[in-house]
């Protein structure tokens, strides 16, 4: 059954072509929804920000025409929110529940002691690159090579 599953995934993945920049209509046409939706993605998800043309015109890379498939497995194939598809992408896919028809979901429980343990591991390390850096000795500058005095009278630029 799961083997079922992840052939559909794969034959259901659309093609990328090996391109630098996509359009907004080409990705429409892959991520297979209209562009207005890319555009309000684009307000709902900090992650997809498209580079603009001088002229305005949305130019999205291979990873932005990524994101946007992932956001539309998620909103579409998997049930979520976009508020709960937002948090599984900044979570590293995190699983979020999706929402009840009803519009009463299970929230997704944080977990500020975890955030607390990170942000201490992180100060520690902070405070171990300070005191290595503090410790490094200071190089005294690099002695320069003497400067060859030329004979006025030896009538070449260049001596041996």
């Amino acid at each position: 059954m799961a083997g079922n599953l992840s052939r559909k995934r794969v034959v259901d993945s659309p093609v990328i072509p090996d391109r630098l920049y996509f359009k907004i209509g080409d990705v429409a046409r892959i991520c297979a929804v209209e562009p207005y939706v890319l555009r309000f993605w684009e307000t709902q998800f900090p992650q997809l920000k498209p580079n603009k043309s001088g002229t305005g015109q949305r130019l999205y890379r291979r990873r932005e025409v990524e994101l946007a498939l992932e956001i539309k497995r998620l909103v579409h194939s998997e049930g979520y929110t976009l508020l709960g598809a937002r948090q599984a992408l900044e979570g590293g896919h995190r699983r979020v529940e999706p929402q009840s028809a009803s519009g009463v979901g299970n929230k997704a429980v944080k977990r500020p002691e975890a955030a607390a343990v990170t942000v201490g591991q992180i100060r520690a390390e902070l405070r171990e690159i300070a005191s290595l850096l503090s410790t490094q000795p200071v190089r005294p500058p690099r002695p320069r090579g003497r400067l060859l005095a030329v004979a006025p009278d030896s009538g070449s630029l260049f001596p041996l």
